[in-house]
C-alpha cells in the first residue's frame, strides 16, 4: 500500500504545513514559522500572517533556514503537536561560530 491508500483507510486526512526552520536549539524539537495568506474582511486585500509551530525532529536533521515538511501527530509536550515530515531543501545559512584566529 503506498502512503496516500494508508492515510485514506486509517483516520483520515493529515494535516501537513510547509515551512522555515527559525530554531533548531532544542534537543529533537525545531520551531518552524508558516506563511499563510488571510482576505480582509472589509477591504479585500490578502495579508500575510504567520504562526510558529514546534515539531518533533528525531534525528536533529534540520537546522536554522532549512525549508521543511511537518505534520500533525499526537500531543508530545505541552507545545509540540507536529513531527517533521522531510527536508525539502537545505537553507543557505552559514553557522555563526566565529573562528578564533
Amino acid at each position: 500500500m503506498t502512503t496516500e491508500q494508508v492515510q485514506q483507510n486509517s483516520r483520515g486526512r493529515i494535516n501537513d504545513a510547509v515551512g522555515t526552520v527559525i530554531s533548531d536549539k532544542m534537543d529533537k524539537t525545531i520551531s518552524v514559522k508558516i506563511y499563510r495568506l488571510v482576505k480582509h474582511a472589509r477591504y479585500n486585500k490578502y495579508i500575510r500572517k504567520t504562526s510558529v509551530f514546534k515539531a518533533h525532529d528525531e534525528k536533529n536533521e534540520a537546522k536554522i533556514g532549512d525549508k521543511v515538511r511537518i505534520h500533525e501527530t499526537r500531543p508530545m509536550s505541552k507545545t509540540k503537536r507536529w513531527k517533521l515530515a522531510e527536508v525539502m531543501e537545505k537553507g543557505g545559512l552559514v553557522d555563526r561560530e566565529v573562528s578564533k584566529s
